[in-house]
């Protein structure tokens, strides 16, 4: 729970000191130390002189077994939100992502559902369920992901039309809409939005005001965003001004 807390603090600020870090969670120095040198192991964070720097600052991607463990409860709690979304019966499009990875393992067995994914992690794990008709694209896999991107997922999408989209993001803004760090996900995203009649983005709530490299699609293509209690009033209130509906989880 310290590590979570560190890491929005630094995402918020942009850097974290360790005297300050002290101060706040009432702990030694000594044990911040230990704490960013372990959040830098996973690829969370950098250190540097007095502090730390979060890894996106950098332009460096979390892994995503450093991702999983980041707010998973509250991943938890917005993967339970998004099967309200689920059709009945029907298609839909699970994008890469820890998020969208939580609602894969939560789908119900007694709904008939063809489901398309570019996800390594996500289709894994539909193997399993007999009432799910599986449909794994093909592309270059990125390791920092998991996830198939490039031409071949991208054209592969050109003659699919399914009923809702469930998207993962990094970044979420009223001005640039969704954005990732990576041009060639970013390119698949924005197919995967395309092929879908309704999109539902998933997102906790440290994505929220903040801009990657890549633009995936501006706000108008988005139907639904889940999030959780931490985000800010404020800006659930500009999302909504600007047309999408906001379920807090």
């Amino acid at each position: 729970e310290r590590h979570q807390a560190i890491l929005a603090i630094a995402r918020r600020d942009g850097r974290v000191e360790v005297k300050n870090l002290a101060d706040e969670f009432d702990v030694t120095p000594e044990t911040i130390r230990r704490d960013l040198t372990l959040m830098e192991r996973r690829g969370l964070v950098q250190r540097a002189h007095g502090g730390a720097i979060p890894a996106e600052r950098l332009g460096v991607e979390p892994s995503v077994a450093a991702r999983e463990a980041i707010f998973a409860d509250e991943k938890l709690h917005i993967a339970r939100a998004a099967l309200a979304e689920l059709p009945d019966g029907g298609s839909i499009i699970l994008d890469a992502g820890t998020t969208t990875v939580q609602l894969a393992s939560l789908l119900p067995a007694d709904i008939e559902l063809t489901v398309v994914t570019n996800s390594i992690t996500v289709a894994t794990m539909l193997t399993t369920k007999p009432n799910v008709e599986l449909h794994l694209l093909g592309g270059h896999v990125r390791n920092r992901t998991l996830a198939a991107v490039g031409p071949w997922t991208a054209d592969a999408l050109a003659g699919v039309s399914v009923d809702v989209a469930f998207m993962g993001i990094n970044g979420i803004t009223v001005e640039r809409g969704l954005t990732t760090p990576d041009i060639d996900e970013a390119r698949v995203k924005a197919a995967l939005i395309a092929a879908a009649r309704r999109t539902v983005v998933m997102a906790d709530h440290t994505k929220f005001g903040r801009q990657d490299f890549a633009t995936v699609a501006p706000l108008s293509s988005v139907d639904t965003i889940i999030t959780d209690a931490g985000i800010d009033t404020e800006i659930s209130l500009e999302l909504e001004l600007c047309g999408v509906d906001m379920v807090i989880a």
